[in-house]
């Protein structure tokens, strides 16, 4: 029997909290770069009650979209995405994350529109570290917006020589990422679809808390303890963003990117996570 899916990219905490909230009655295609990973997500949520199946994506390749894509396809019409795939700067060099974040992400964007069903919805994971870069041109904006995806990655602001370490990378990823959503959203919508972006700030994942042990956990912990709420965020609060996305509330939402980072990018800008107060940018 056919069913309305949903694909789930990145078999991680986020991802799951979002197709849970969002995925009940549909078949939940889960792609991830690690199948062992995408297949423990999918363990969890059939024994959840959910229809779940696990499979091997690679976002940096358009290929293996594409294989999802057709995959997800066999058994019905796609309705929602969810794109919770990728790659920290602690994880992976620039032209990883590039590839991966930036292209990786656009890519999925544009060929999970091009067979959206009418009044389907997606989402992708941003972050909040788009938004504490500096502003870009509007040409640099609308090139990031509207470059074929195929020459995204020639762009003279992403060459090595203007990237300054993988943080960089990571921003700019992100800021492509808000404006690819708001290009694409204009093409989603011919199709009678809508399509939003999430920036979480620091959210509590076995990632994250990898993070926190590291080399770089000061620098996360100083960043939570001195924004407005004190404190991390769950996935689940995540999640609360996109069931508004998702559903008929946010019918009027599209284009969109919706900051939720307990007010550490107001921090940054206005209060004690400024960069001339502290270690933190």
């Amino acid at each position: 029997m056919k069913k309305d899916v949903m694909i789930l990219t990145g078999a991680g905490q986020i991802g799951m909290a979002i197709a849970r909230r969002m995925g009940y009655g549909k078949k939940i295609v889960i792609g991830d770069k690690k199948p062992e990973n995408a297949q423990v997500i999918a363990k969890i949520m059939t024994e959840a009650g959910f229809d779940a199946e696990a499979m091997e994506m690679d976002l940096s390749s358009r290929e293996s979209i594409k294989n999802l894509i057709a995959k997800a396809q066999e058994y019905g019409d796609i309705t929602m995405l969810v794109n919770a795939a990728g790659v920290s700067p602690s994880q992976a060099p620039i032209e990883a994350i590039l590839k991966v974040d930036l292209y990786g992400t656009a890519v999925l964007l544009e060929e999970v529109g091009k067979v959206i069903k009418e009044g389907g919805v997606g989402v992708t994971i941003s972050s909040q570290s788009g938004h504490r870069m500096p502003a870009l041109t509007p040409e640099e904006d609308e090139q990031l917006a509207g470059t074929p995806t195929e020459e995204l990655l020639n762009l003279e602001i992403l060459q090595p020589e203007n990237i300054k370490d993988t943080l960089h990378a990571y921003q700019m990823a992100k800021r492509c990422n808000e404006k690819r959503v708001m290009a694409e959203s204009v093409k989603w919508g011919e199709k009678g679809a809508r399509v939003n972006s999430i920036s979480p700030g620091i959210i509590v994942t076995p990632l994250a808390i990898d993070e926190f042990n590291g080399p770089r956990g000061d620098f996360y912990k100083n960043m939570f303890a001195k924004c407005p709420a004190g404190r991390p965020g769950t996935a689940d609060e995540v999640a609360n963003v996109a069931e508004l996305l998702m559903s008929d509330k946010g019918a009027f939402i599209t284009g969109s990117d919706f900051l939720i980072d307990g007010g550490a990018t107001a921090s940054y800008f206005y209060g004690p996570l400024k960069p001339e107060e502290s270690n933190v940018r």
